[in-house]
């Protein structure tokens, strides 16, 4: 993949901004049947050099101490987060991801289930070293295919480095060759946009 120079063209044909753009990756997928159950696809992935701005993670548990960067919601607050809808609904809009300690599990599909299922945004149970795991989680983006063959997801900031967005951006397409079940075949037609800026042609290899 000639990465960096796509990166190169994007810049030099972006009108610069008082702000760090996020940069999209947008991936067309053919021969991909949203009908047959093994063609859905939601997952997490870790970018290597991270998306540029900390993923937001909100852990439902216990029995950790304060992990930086993270929102602790203990078990006696779940059942009254469900019941005060405004600060539900604006806890969801803030966490991209929601882990659980595993004995919280039920008591969060019970109150908050019906919250976050639909929206895919069910918490991961936490396993082995809890800040470890939420650390990892911070470069995590998410990968889904919804309605439509395509897949839209952000690689980093316009501020970071050339070779550090590339190097997500390969890792990326690398991760879907293995993920989609058909592979490369999978693969259509790829573009890179800046927030505001017309997207490019992306070469997969």
């Amino acid at each position: 993949m000639k990465t960096k120079e796509q990166l190169k063209a994007l810049r030099e044909s972006s009108k610069k901004r008082n702000f760090s753009q996020r940069l999209d990756m947008i991936v067309i997928l053919k021969e991909f049947n949203l009908k047959k159950a093994d063609y859905k696809l939601d997952e997490v992935f870790m970018l290597p050099k991270g998306p540029g701005k900390q993923t937001k993670v909100t852990i439902f548990a216990d029995n950790i101490p304060a992990i930086e960067g993270c929102k602790i919601v203990k078990k006696d607050e779940i059942e009254k987060l469900s019941q005060n809808k405004k600060e539900l609904k604006n806890l969801i809009a803030d966490t991209t991801f929601f882990l659980s300690e595993p004995p919280l599990m039920p008591v969060v599909g019970k109150f908050l289930g019906k919250f976050l299922a639909p929206i895919g945004k069910m918490p991961k149970p936490l396993a082995g070293d809890p800040k470890k795991m939420a650390e990892t989680f911070k470069k995590g983006v998410r990968v889904e295919v919804k309605r439509d063959p395509v897949i839209r997801t952000v690689v980093g900031l316009e501020s970071m480095s050339d070779d550090d967005l590339a190097e997500n951006i390969e890792a990326l397409v690398s991760f879907l060759k293995v993920k989609l079940p058909k592979g490369k075949s999978n693969i259509g037609k790829g573009k890179l946009k800046f927030s505001m800026s017309k997207p490019i042609v992306l070469e997969v290899d």
